[in-house]
């Protein structure tokens, strides 16, 4: 038998439109409807369930196959009419967040809610109140603790979720949402006059890079598994130079030429290493020790037991040369092996002066 499709979602974009439309057939008929249909930006169509809530009518969330932390929470929309003609504006309510930076893509002091859902809402809204002033108040109980482990708070987005969807269904494992999300990210910060990009891979090598280098201030973007990824972007938006930091588990990837480090997609950590000490007089019975090495810690252990730490600065000349080589020299870049606790294991010389 095959493997069963990956079945879609729909984002909070459709189930904010299909909420508000609700909440509107609700004003307009005197009860909230059991489902309703509602049009995405490709003229696809999507049928919801809904139910009223306090004050208007509320979705549940269904991400698919997806794993999506929105996923079962509820969207509600609530709405305000006017008996005047006007236009359809938006509010923020509780776990839903507010804008708070430049770059993204509604202006700051706005709830965070994206132009396509926006479109899809007031579209929804319009089918059933036509050109009457509607203030629409979307809410997603939860999403502001929800939000803490999202791309939310490094975007500037305070209290609470975004109302995202581009096409108003959830792919699962969108990889292009992720590359968006960085993208946005390092728009925020060229937008905030940031000059000098400084990456890393995670949320622990953030803190072990800013105690080590003494790094202050919002200036970091953590790429994950796409290193190759960011620097393309940084390189297109003209971001002046970079610093690339990371434990070697990571970083050894990029100094073999991997610039998607996920496990899946490349490795060459330990023969890099195997490489590059032998390329330094190392004997063969340590290289066959280093390349039997389980783990990148395993092989940190031994080359400090054999006094081989300087290995540390070469290879970080080698992972800046390959990221300064993919944008042909215009984004240089330079590098740092740096440990969790935040130990400097080798870096280039310009990666001391971030």
């Amino acid at each position: 038998m095959g493997c069963e499709p990956l079945r879609e979602g729909v984002t909070t974009g459709t189930c904010a439109a299909a909420a508000a439309k609700a909440a509107a057939l609700c004003l307009r008929d005197g009860k909230c409807p059991g489902q309703v249909t509602v049009t995405g930006p490709s003229e696809r169509t999507f049928t919801l369930s809904v139910f009223p809530v306090p004050g208007g009518c509320g979705v549940v969330k269904d991400a698919g196959d997806d794993a999506d932390a929105t996923d079962g929470m509820t969207v509600c929309a609530s709405l305000e009419v006017s008996p005047d003609e006007g236009p359809v504006t938006f509010a923020a309510g509780e776990g839903v967040g507010t804008v708070t930076l430049p770059g993204m893509k509604v202006p700051p002091g706005e709830p965070a809610i994206n132009p396509v859902p926006r479109r899809m809402i007031e579209d929804a809204v319009r089918s059933v109140l036509g050109a009457r002033a509607v203030r629409v108040t979307l809410s997603i109980p939860g999403g502001e603790e929800t939000a803490k482990h999202t791309f939310n708070p490094r975007l500037g987005v305070a209290g609470g979720l975004s109302i995202l969807g581009t096409t108003g269904v959830v792919r699962p494992m969108d990889e292009g949402a992720l590359l968006a999300s960085l993208d946005l990210e390092l728009s925020i910060l060229h937008s905030l006059g940031v000059k000098n990009l400084i990456m890393t891979f995670g949320n622990t090598g953030e803190t072990a890079l800013r105690k080590a280098l003494g790094v202050q201030g919002r200036r970091v973007i953590q790429v994950g598994n796409y290193p190759g990824h960011v620097l393309d972007s940084a390189a297109r938006l003209g971001f002046q130079r970079g610093l690339l930091c990371g434990h070697p588990g990571k970083l050894l990837k990029v100094a073999a030429g991997s610039f998607n480090t996920h496990n899946r997609v490349a490795d060459g950590r330990i023969e890099a290493l195997c490489t590059h000490a032998a390329l330094a007089g190392a004997r063969k019975e340590l290289i066959q020790r280093l390349y039997t090495c389980r783990t990148t810690e395993n092989a940190m252990r031994l080359l400090r037991d054999e006094g081989l730490t300087s290995l540390w600065e070469t290879l970080a000349g080698v992972a800046a040369r390959r990221c300064t080589d993919r944008s042909f020299g215009g984004f240089p870049v330079e590098a740092a092996f740096i440990d969790n606790e935040g130990n400097i294991l080798g870096c280039t010389p310009g990666a001391l002066c971030p």
